[in-house]
């Protein structure tokens, strides 16, 4: 090697993702799924899914069996003295940083935040490596 502090760039090499597993939820009553005692599981989009509303209804940094990778920051909206489109557009962004460090999620695309009755409402598109679903909290 005639340089060999000049070493050639390798290619980012793609790293497969085992399939996405993770307890079923009843998005309905917002609880998990139980079938005779245990939690029942799902893969791929309806996990990723999964994950997704548990991330977004989880407050960051507030819960010591999380990383600080894990959560949702828009509490930190409540009584700031924002317009409310600032608001809404931080709540967006708090959204998008939730769901993206989940490396089965893509994209998050349609974002649509609404503050009703003291209530934040979420809904937006998750875009996985499995396919769109349509998520809200």
């Amino acid at each position: 090697m005639i340089f060999p502090i000049i070493q050639p760039r390798t290619a980012p090499q793609a790293v497969e993702l085992p399939v996405c597993r993770d307890a079923a939820w009843d998005e309905i009553n917002n609880i998990p799924v139980w079938r005779d005692g245990s939690p029942v599981l799902c893969e791929r989009i309806e996990a990723v899914k999964s994950w997704a509303i548990n991330a977004l209804q989880t407050v960051r940094y507030r819960h010591d069996i999380y990383s600080w990778d894990y959560g949702n920051e828009a509490e930190t909206l409540i009584g700031a003295a924002y317009t409310d489109d600032l608001k809404a557009a931080e709540a967006a962004r708090y959204i998008r940083d939730c769901l993206t460090v989940n490396p089965y999620i893509e994209a998050v695309e349609g974002i649509k935040v609404a503050f009703l009755d003291g209530r934040l409402s979420i809904s937006c598109k998750i875009v996985t490596v499995y396919g769109e679903a349509n998520t809200y909290v």
